[in-house]
């Protein structure tokens, strides 16, 4: 090959090769007489007390005195929101779906918003600043550093790379009751469960899988699972301790 058209082909490929999902070997597929797993995730144990946030600093937007937060949001049916639900180790089916925006992890009066959210394992989180102070908001998977990063002025936004899957914790150095949670996933099955605890995965391939289940006070639960062509399969996950 000329050397005009090998520079031509590495240059394309160095644009191309960023947009797939890095670190997943999921294949997307045309699913054939697709599944779908639906539920509703609960949690019958006794609710943990709140968990107490005292500002101690920057109060004029983290806001002062003492505020309780609820470890597990649950409705009065036990149903159990903001839990994710996802299928283990798929090694492909059903196309990703497109997000209408980036990502977005937002700094705001001292919280983290959203609070729970689930990314596609290759793709960018965009880290927002909108308050008047200084946030540093550091994510870790297990104890391996994410993203670090000082945030010293309203409206900063950047990017980064979620390169690995898993559950990445977000804490901010400057304001120690913060705290989020972003779980990257390697496969397009997964939901993130509303105010009346309910999931629906759908066009799964027919076969056996786990269906995990995460909530930040109750962790992992696992249950498995086998989908027939075409079925519908409801499945109730308690989070119980």
């Amino acid at each position: 090959m000329p050397p005009a058209r090998i520079l031509t082909a590495t240059i394309v490929l160095a644009v191309l090769l960023p947009l797939a999902p890095q670190a997943s070997g999921y294949e997307a597929t045309t699913v054939v007489d697709g599944a779908t797993i639906q539920g509703k995730v609960v949690f019958t144990g006794p609710p943990p007390p709140p968990r107490k946030v005292i500002p101690t600093k920057d109060r004029e937007v983290c806001g002062s005195g003492v505020r309780e937060v609820e470890q597990i949001l649950l409705s009065r049916d036990k149903a159990v929101q903001d839990a994710v639900v996802f299928l283990k180790k798929v090694e492909k089916g059903k196309a990703w779906p497109k997000p209408a925006q980036t990502p977005a992890l937002e700094n705001l009066k001292c919280d983290f918003v959203p609070h729970v959210q689930v990314v596609a394992v290759g793709s960018d989180l965009e880290i927002v600043n909108s308050d008047n102070v200084l946030h540093n908001t550091h994510g870790f998977l297990d104890r391996v550093t994410v993203f670090n990063l000082a945030m010293p002025n309203q409206g900063q936004r950047i990017k980064k790379p979620l390169k690995r899957p898993g559950l990445v914790r977000v804490e901010c150095d400057a304001h120690g009751w913060m705290l989020g949670w972003v779980y990257v996933v390697e496969n397009p099955y997964y939901a993130v469960t509303a105010k009346d605890g309910a999931f629906a995965l759908k066009d799964v391939p027919p076969g056996s899988y786990t269906l995990v289940a995460w909530q930040e006070y109750t962790g992992f639960v696992e249950s498995p699972v086998t989908v027939k062509g075409k079925e519908v399969r409801s499945i109730t996950v308690d989070l119980k301790k």
